[in-house]
């Protein structure tokens, strides 16, 4: 396994917190309560006792913040005909010289979500999308919208997805 920072010269509590944080997953799960501890403690491999690690696991969940979540209020539309646009042509997502918009070769889809989104949204979205197997080409976040281009054939799939990713939104921690 290797870490983005060393973890020598470090507590074994301290590695052990290093180590969940290259894992964002195991830190939600921790904060949600439902990590085996010892089979966390054996996945992040750290050189001490197992149960050791497992304690220090224990530990760092108690001063993690619960894992909350709450639904946005928002309204969700597909649009088709959506694909790369160039000079002249209206975007509805720019990246870099890529611009996506109605026009083009048109054979994507947009799904728009309207309302009280945060960037945190985004993130949840995508994360329900690679579940349901739909990769999107685009997506992004901005004032009280988040906007996802999928493939034309992927638009239901998506749809219903970013509607039940929306019902359960994590909240920030303060």
């Amino acid at each position: 396994m290797r870490f983005r920072f060393p973890l020598t010269g470090m507590s074994l509590a301290a590695r052990t917190r290093r180590a969940v944080e290259q894992h964002p997953f195991l830190v939600t799960a921790l904060q949600a309560g439902v990590v085996n501890y010892t089979a966390a403690a054996r996945f992040l491999d750290l050189e001490g006792d197992t149960d050791a690690v497992s304690t220090a696991l224990r530990r760092y969940a108690e001063e993690l913040p619960a894992y909350e979540t709450e639904p946005c209020d928002v309204q969700v539309r597909m649009e088709s005909g959506v694909g790369p646009v160039g000079d002249g042509g209206e975007p509805l997502l720019s990246v870099g010289n890529t611009a996506f918009g109605f026009g083009g070769d048109g054979d994507r889809t947009a799904i728009l979500a309207t309302g009280e989104v945060e960037p945190l949204a985004l993130a949840e979205i995508l994360q329900v999308l690679a579940l349901e197997g739909v990769d999107p080409t685009a997506a992004a976040v901005g004032e009280e919208t988040v906007l996802v281009v999928v493939d034309r054939l992927d638009g239901a799939n998506a749809v219903r997805a970013v509607e039940a990713a929306l019902e359960d939104v994590p909240i920030a921690a303060e």
